[in-house]
């Protein structure tokens, strides 16, 4: 555990060691939510509610399910990439499990975006824009493990997008494809609430929703009360079937490869 743990700090210090880059995340946050800030006071200039959610409630929607969707994505670009450049054969004879370190660090990136991108945005949204406290203190701990399960659902995801490189030449447009279900169907461009209703049925045999609408809506009091601990069971679910379906893919996956000397 130590060794990964190493690797974690070790991409921290790598994204936090050139100043520019790292202010101009921050920068670029803070641009992503003006524009979000002026789309919805556009959609909502001649109406108070749409489908029974406010200006306030829509804004504090929209701002945590944008932060929550950059952290979905996982290791499977890079993973590919040790496919495609022949790394991967030279990662397997090294003292770790080759996944664990690509998680390692993916975490790693995921803090320093905390710093980087989150916390300037979460400080604007709430002087400037003035979203919602959580809903109770009760919701804001159980959005916060919900929040950590939608986020390990989409890296075990991601991963296994990944994966499929050893299957094929070039998986972008795969990624493409994985990018665009998750925009839409994981409720990050507007809450599934506003989908049809046979559009919501659907969704709730997908595991995307887990990612993004479960923990923004339990924060928002959207799921409250008795509905809350089967929505996070269901997550817990999903990210049990993914992380199993990404096991299977690797153990597949390892057998394609043929290492020559060690």
């Amino acid at each position: 555990m130590q060794k990964y743990w190493k690797l974690l700090l070790s991409q921290v210090k790598l994204d936090t060691a050139y100043s520019l880059r790292f202010w101009a995340g921050a920068i670029t946050s803070v641009i992503r939510l003006v524009m979000l800030y002026a789309f919805w006071q556009a959609v909502y200039e001649n109406r108070t509610t749409i489908v029974d959610i406010s200006l306030e409630q829509m804004l504090t929607y929209s701002v945590l399910a944008v932060l929550l969707s950059s952290y979905i994505a996982g290791a499977g670009t890079q993973l590919a990439a040790g496919v495609l450049n022949g790394d991967v054969a030279i990662e397997l004879m090294r003292p770790y499990d080759y996944i664990n370190k690509l998680i390692s660090l993916d975490l790693g990136s995921k803090l320093t975006s905390i710093i980087r991108e989150t916390m300037p945005m979460l400080v604007v949204a709430l002087l400037f824009i003035g979203i919602q406290a959580p809903h109770s203190w009760e919701h804001a701990l159980l959005f916060l493990f919900s929040a950590l399960t939608g986020i390990l659902i989409g890296a075990q995801i991601d991963l296994v997008v990944g994966l499929l490189s050893f299957w094929t030449i070039n998986i972008s447009g795969l990624r493409i494809l994985r990018a665009s279900f998750l925009l839409f169907f994981s409720g990050t461009l507007v809450p599934i609430t506003l989908f049809p209703q046979w559009l919501q049925i659907v969704c709730t045999y997908m595991p995307f929703p887990s990612m993004v609408f479960v923990p923004v809506s339990i924060y928002t009091g959207q799921i409250q009360g008795a509905d809350i601990y089967p929505a996070i069971g269901l997550q817990l679910l999903w990210l049990l079937v993914c992380w199993m379906v990404s096991r299977l893919f690797w153990l597949l996956a390892k057998r394609r490869i043929t290492i020559f000397g060690g």
